[in-house]
Parts: C-alpha cells; structure tokens; sequence
C-alpha cells in the first residue's frame, strides 16, 4: 500500500469486485462505449482472482472509497524476448482528477516493470480525449501512429473458429 497527497493505492482484493465494475461502467461511460461495459462480476472474478490470474488491478482510495483504477496484464515482446506490461484501462473519477492519481498509477506500474526486467508499457487512448494525451505526452510516451489496431470479435470470430 502507498499513500501519497491524499489518496492510497493499493492492489485489489476480491472485496472489492463491485467497485471495480462500478469504475469500468464509469469509463465506458465517459468514452460513450458503455453499451460494450458488460462484463460481469464473475468474469472479473475469474480474471482477477481465479486460478490463473489473467489481469491485475490498482485501485485509488480516497477517503475510504475507491476514486480510480488501473487494470494491466503482462504481454510479450518477440523482438527484445522479454515481458512488458499493458495497461487496458486506467480511470480516475472527473471530481479526483488533479490529485496525481494518474501520475501515481503510471509511477507504480513503470517501478514493477523496471523491477521485473520488463522492456516497455503499453496502452491505448482515444484520438479526441486530449487532457489524457496531453498527460501522456508530459511522462514521456511516444505515440505510435503507424501501428493499426485490429480486433476479431463476436460473430466474425466464432465464424473464424468454425464455431457456427
């Protein structure tokens, strides 16, 4: 656990499930994808806590209540042959923004993978959410526009496994 100006981070614990659901609806709501937000309790469960963890989740706790969330798994790097870290979705609450809560995120995740000899961290951020970019830009990232994002899913990816 850290503290720091007012809030704490800390690694989630099964307890707090409907938290971190109520914070991904948050952000899929404030990205207007909330329609796509329907991940249940048991799936995060399993993901997070079951038998083999597949992704991992920093809350922020102000005051008691959760106010932000870091959800990240580790991905692979063929060319460097060593791990790195992805963050999936990373959420601070409109009203705790300018707390240093995204900074304290970003700082913790980059400490674990200075740690364990990862050689990047990698995330995604919408093209018109500028504040976030703009932060992105102030820790150093570098955008990597020549790289396109695919994704198979629903219908077209039960078809390709011949699931009809």
């Amino acid at each position: 656990m850290h503290v720091t100006s007012g809030f704490t981070l800390r690694d989630a614990t099964v307890a707090d499930l409907p938290e971190i659901l109520r914070l991904v609806r948050d952000l899929a709501e404030y990205e207007k994808l909330l329609h796509e937000a329907v991940g249940t309790e048991a799936d995060f469960r399993e993901a997070l806590f079951g038998p083999t963890p597949r992704v991992f989740c920093i809350l922020a706790e102000r005051e008691g209540r959760a106010i932000g969330q870091a959800i990240w798994f580790y991905n692979f790097s063929t060319f460097t042959g060593r791990p790195g870290i992805y963050l999936e979705d990373i959420y601070v609450e409109p009203e705790h923004r300018g707390l240093g809560v995204g900074g304290a995120f970003f700082r913790r995740l980059a400490q674990r993978a200075v740690a364990e000899n990862c050689t990047r961290m990698e995330w995604q951020v919408l093209d018109w959410n500028a504040p976030a970019i703009k932060f992105y830009d102030r820790i150093g990232s570098e955008s990597r526009d020549e790289w396109r994002i695919r994704r198979l899913s629903g219908d077209a990816l039960r078809a390709l496994a011949g699931d009809s």
